[in-house]
């Protein structure tokens, strides 16, 4: 995808969506030398994989909130956005550190671990109200369309896999699959989105019957009998 941005000339424009895809990146290389080197019972790669986790995770919620201020860009509320996802992101992390504070031992590794997961289920949220609000405002912007879709079928995804597996314990084997299969979901969705979608493209929207027009179909109606 960075690639895709990079000559498309749209790396700036979608800058944390990059980030997110370079940290993501960087994440895999640690992860894959922390396996290799430790072993997947010890501690170093539980530390590296929850850690970086975590980190990616917020990375992610600021693409989400990216997404956002595209979307809300011409009514001028960026600087209420960044004050109310500053708050949000405060008050997830007292939130995590108040459902773990009485662990009497790993106390920072399981805050990280609950942040993220809260964190995650908050970015699952504010992309269907995203996608609400598209809808509700008739975006037209086809890549922008695009990139939120495609990340709420990616939030949508891993929800549905992490539940099944919470459901059904003696599947956690295949969920370990699964979640790597729809993790290549969102990076090949968002490049094939800059690659396939020019930047100026829109879409056509359905135009919307309003209580005028349904007054006149019935007129029409009777102007159309009468002729007869």
């Amino acid at each position: 995808m960075v690639v895709c941005a990079l000559t498309k000339q749209s790396f700036r424009r979608y800058l944390p969506l990059n980030l997110y895809m370079c940290v993501r990146l960087l994440r895999s290389v640690f992860v894959l030398w922390a396996l290799t080197r430790y072993g997947f019972a010890a501690s170093e790669y539980k530390y590296v994989y929850y850690y970086s986790d975590a980190l990616l995770t917020i990375c992610l919620y600021l693409a989400v909130l990216h997404l956002f201020s595209h979307v809300f860009d011409e009514m001028g509320a960026e600087q209420y956005l960044r004050f109310g996802a500053s708050l949000l992101l405060v008050g997830t992390a007292i939130f995590s550190y108040l459902a773990v504070h009485q662990a009497s031992n790993r106390l920072m590794t399981r805050f990280v671990v609950e942040m993220s997961q809260n964190l995650y289920f908050i970015g699952l949220v504010l992309t269907y109200v995203l996608w609400g609000a598209m809808l509700k405002l008739r975006e037209s912007r086809t890549q922008l369309v695009q990139l939120v879709l495609s990340l709420g079928i990616h939030f949508s995804a891993f929800a549905a896999n992490y539940a099944v597996a919470n459901l059904h314990l003696q599947g956690r084997g295949i969920f370990a699959y699964l979640t790597q299969l729809v993790g290549i979901w969102l990076p090949a969705a968002w490049t094939y989105t800059l690659l396939r979608t020019p930047a100026d493209a829109r879409l056509v929207p359905a135009r919307l019957r309003t209580p005028a027009d349904a007054r006149l179909v019935p007129a029409r109606l009777a102007t159309v009998v009468t002729h007869r």
